[in-house]
């Protein structure tokens, strides 16, 4: 039973999630609807400042000689004696200037004189005229300003450095300080330090004709008008943006918290609609699932689902699992079967490995009795069963017989052919038939009846005793190794011939050794030489030699040992792919009989 643990169950899932979304949707809303409304009152803020800068030119432009004025009220502020609360029309100052100025010159229009005309004044009269267009322009911006409300309203000159404004004029409204001080209405002449952030906006309206530039809680808008005196002639508007801001908020949260109510509303209902359709028949899924885990019944299984909404996804995934828990049924019965049947194959394959190990000699020592020679051997095969062999045995009191042999291809195959061919072997060489006529007999008996086209190599030497001559015949097979008494080891390159049960009717070639007391011989299989690390590379013949240059005056067992272990060591976790066989047999010379 799986322990028990503090489950979350999934309608609190599914509502968890659905409360989630809603809040990131409402988040996202009240972003988006402030973005919106934030750009519109951007857009609109700046369409309205360029309508309120263009009737503050016109009323500039209204003056035919206008930039005549802006350059005297540029260079002669000081000079200036300036009506600025005077009505339109109505300042007693400004009447008296008026009167003055049409006794010397009657024939000059005030309101449309032209900078020709005016050239022609004295400096005096030239004087009151700047005085009485500043008044009247003056009181023409203060209506402007008045009648939209803008919190500044006025028009600077600028050098191409935009780090100081010269105050021309500022709207102001009624009972309004003028000074210089912050936030009061700068009069004719005031020059102030601009920050940052305006000096930007004044060189962007230059190179773009007007600029909108957000300053917080307000809004700067710059409009050129052109040049004078190589300075920039900017009007600028300048209002609050608090009160409207406020009420973008208020919108944005009343239409977010809106969103947010007909969202819950409607994951209420999906809600609802999703435990109804689709949790309640999962988990009914699921009931039945767990059911069949312990009863394994798939009738009861298939008796259950058969009405969980038919026709759609759900109801597809009942059929599906009632299906698969009678295909459940179905592999259970048949893997019984199947495991049944490898429980066989495996009890009879181990059989065969017995069996095949029981033909193979594996006492050792092999010969207690003489001392003459020492024998050892192994096979390691890659399977339950493998395809090589070895085998020594005394054909006469002076002759010992050595082989060693591999099988093509490998499993029970292989090891029915090896057996067949050790016994055939053997058998040929009890005869007293020499190394060549053993092979020789032998390949012909395989060859006889032969259907499934397998050979075997072979190597095969009879020692004599007494003198220590081998004579050897190769069918094949991978060359000896000798081992000398004082430390030499070599391949023996010797003559192959062509491998038993290839072709009827070979003959093959001996070849004499000759072994000294202390001298060995090391035969082996190709998964000694051909066994392979992780990058297939092969272990070879010259790792061979070397193992058998660590084992000088070594025991055959412990050749045998040292070999394999550096095989091992070689190939690491490489798995084996083919059988390993190895024999040694030291030749020691004959003995005298006190030993």
């Amino acid at each position: 039973m799986k322990p028990l643990r503090k489950r979350i169950g999934i309608i609190r899932q599914v509502a968890i999630l659905f409360a989630l979304g809603v809040l990131v949707i409402g988040f996202l809303t009240a972003m988006t609807q402030y973005s919106l409304a934030n750009t519109g009152v951007m857009s609109q803020t700046e369409s309205f400042a360029a309508m309120i800068s263009e009737e503050t030119e016109k009323a500039v432009r209204e003056y035919p000689a206008y930039e005549w004025l802006i350059r005297y009220w540029h260079e002669h502020p000081d000079q200036m004696n300036i009506e600025y609360d005077a009505g339109f029309y109505a300042g007693t100052l400004t009447k008296q200037k008026c009167a003055a100025l049409q006794r010397h010159a009657p024939d000059l229009h005030l309101r449309y004189a032209s900078e020709k005309e005016i050239e022609q004044l004295s400096p005096a009269d030239q004087k009151l005229y700047a005085e009485i267009a500043y008044s009247w322009l003056i009181n023409r911006i203060d209506q402007i300003k008045q009648s939209y409300g803008v919190d500044f309203l006025f028009c600077v000159l600028t050098d191409d450095t935009f780090k100081n404004q010269f105050f021309l004029f500022s709207g102001a409204d009624q009972g309004a300080i003028r000074g210089t001080d912050y936030e009061e209405v700068y009069p004719l002449g005031v020059y102030i330090e601009v920050s940052r952030s305006q000096e930007d906006a004044m060189r962007h309206a230059v190179s773009e004709n007007s600029y909108l530039a957000d300053a917080g809680n307000y809004m700067d808008y710059y409009y050129s008008m052109g040049t004078v005196n190589d300075s920039y002639i900017l009007i600028g508007i300048t209002y609050s943006l608090s009160a409207l801001k406020s009420n973008i908020r208020s919108t944005t949260l009343t239409g977010t918290s809106t969103s947010i109510v007909f969202l819950i509303i409607l994951s209420l209902i999906c809600l609802g609609m999703i435990t109804s359709h689709v949790l309640k028949p999962l988990k009914k899924i699921q009931e039945n699932i767990r059911l069949y885990k312990e009863t394994k019944d798939s009738g009861t299984v298939r008796q259950n689902l058969s009405g969980v909404h038919p026709g759609n996804e759900i109801g597809e995934l009942s059929e599906d699992i009632t299906e698969l828990t009678e295909e459940i049924d179905h592999y259970i019965s048949e893997n019984a079967k199947i495991t049944s049947e490898k429980q066989r194959i495996s009890t009879e394959l181990d059989m065969a490995r017995r069996i095949q190990r029981s033909m193979l000699p594996e006492i050792f020592p092999a010969f207690p009795d003489r001392k003459e020679f020492d024998i050892y051997a192994t096979m390691e095969p890659a399977r339950e069963v493998g395809g090589d062999f070895y085998d020594f045995f005394l054909i006469d009191n002076d002759h010992l017989c050595l082989a060693i042999a591999d099988v093509s291809g490998k499993g029970v195959p292989a090891a029915l052919f090896m057996m067949m061919s050790k016994i055939i072997l053997q058998n040929c060489a009890s005869i007293g038939l020499t190394p060549s006529g053993i092979l020789e007999r032998t390949n012909s008996a395989i060859c006889s009846n032969n259907d499934l086209e397998m050979f075997v190599t072979v190597w095969l030497g009879i020692l004599e005793i007494s003198t220590g001559r081998v004579i050897a015949a190769n069918a094949g097979h991978e060359c000896p190794a000798i081992m000398r008494a004082d430390g030499k080891n070599e391949i023996f390159r010797d003559r192959h011939g062509f491998v038993i049960g290839g072709m009827d009717g070979m003959k093959y070639r001996e070849y004499e050794i000759q072994l000294h007391p202390g001298d060995k011989i090391f035969v082996y299989t190709d998964g000694i030489n051909e066994a392979m690390d992780a990058n297939r590379n092969m272990f070879g013949t010259d790792r061979i030699v070397r193992a058998l240059n660590e084992t000088e005056n070594a025991s055959p067992q412990k050749v045998l040992e040292t070999v394999r272990e550096s095989v091992r060591m070689f190939v690491k976790d490489t798995e084996q792919f083919d059988d390993m066989t190895m024999l040694c047999m030291e030749y020691r010379g004959p003995q005298k009989e006190s030993e």
